[in-house]
């Protein structure tokens, strides 16, 4: 070891100095164990459901590591044999689906428009969309039941749409913007030489290389409405309620049916999941090109 190396670790601090002994195997061993740790209460979810009822209430769920006989998928046969929450279930993916496409849409050609079109008032547009960020959803719920209300709209599938539509398109107009004028106007301009109108620019152009940035927004979007509790509790419909809506229901006119319960709760909670894993490669490469530009 030469005199510059020894000079060089004598400078670092000693956390420095700890991370840099432990970035190895005892780092990875101590990631995992904060997995597991964060990953328990799924595995407990899922084993639950799993258990009949009797086993439930007799014991917890971590008597199947000992015990695991007792487990069966009766619970999802009860599950699917219950058409409300079936029904919710649908009516979930009816609200999420149009919610996460229709502010992929407007907040990527509303995106694009601040960012690489001359119109009088831009920036200033731009600064409201960039205040309504920090406007909290619970203000909102007063005004827009009575609009909604007014509309005709109030406890119906599209007016929830409406209501998270609304609300994601301030944060997908500011992502999408930021990310979209970081592209070289160099390879803009070439497209318009080549004859590109302003339509043909976005959808060839644009629209391909903001992809990583526009799946990020669409798993933050889906996950958000899929698990809102809130704003369907308000303006959905009471007699066709998504389905976290449809769980709380449950749990207050049979407080007892735990095998509808725990496999309903898991059926919500591995659908995001499964959406985030299928879209993790986007994700991550949406959120390293943000960083590095």
């Amino acid at each position: 070891m030469t005199t510059t190396d020894t000079a060089v670790r004598a400078k670092r601090s000693l956390p420095a100095r700890i991370a840099a002994r432990a970035g190895g195997g005892v780092l990875r061993i101590f990631l995992l164990v904060v997995g597991l740790f964060w990953l328990m209460p799924t595995v407990g979810l899922l084993l639950s459901s799993l258990r009949d009822e009797a086993d439930i209430e007799s014991s917890g769920w971590w008597r199947v590591l000992t015990h695991p006989g007792g487990l069966t998928t009766e619970n999802y046969g009860n599950l699917l044999g219950n058409d409300k929450v079936m029904e919710s279930l649908l009516t979930t993916a009816a609200i999420t689906v149009p919610s996460t496409v229709l502010v992929i849409l407007i907040g990527a050609l509303a995106g694009y428009a601040f960012a690489w079109l001359d119109f009088p008032g831009r920036d200033w547009w731009f600064m409201v969309v960039v205040g309504l960020l920090v406007v909290p959803v619970q203000v909102a719920l007063i005004p827009v039941a009575k609009l909604f209300n007014t509309l005709g709209v109030f406890e119906t599938t599209p007016g929830v749409i409406l209501f998270h539509t609304a609300f994601g398109l301030p944060f997908a107009v500011f992502l999408l913007r930021n990310f979209f004028a970081e592209i070289p106007r160099e390879l803009l301009e070439a497209a318009r030489l080549d004859g590109a109108g302003e339509l043909r620019l976005f959808t060839r152009v644009v629209l391909p290389l903001g992809g990583p940035a526009i799946a990020s927004l669409g798993i933050f979007q889906f996950l958000w409405v899929w698990n809102d509790m809130l704003i369907a509790l308000i303006f959905a419909d009471s007699g066709n309620p998504p389905i976290t809506v449809a769980l709380q229901q449950q749990v207050r006119q049979f407080g007892s049916n735990i095998d509808v319960l725990a496999p309903g709760a898991f059926l919500s909670m591995i659908v995001p999941l499964a959406v985030f894993f299928a879209f993790q490669r986007q994700f991550v490469n949406g959120i390293m090109a943000g960083g590095v530009k």
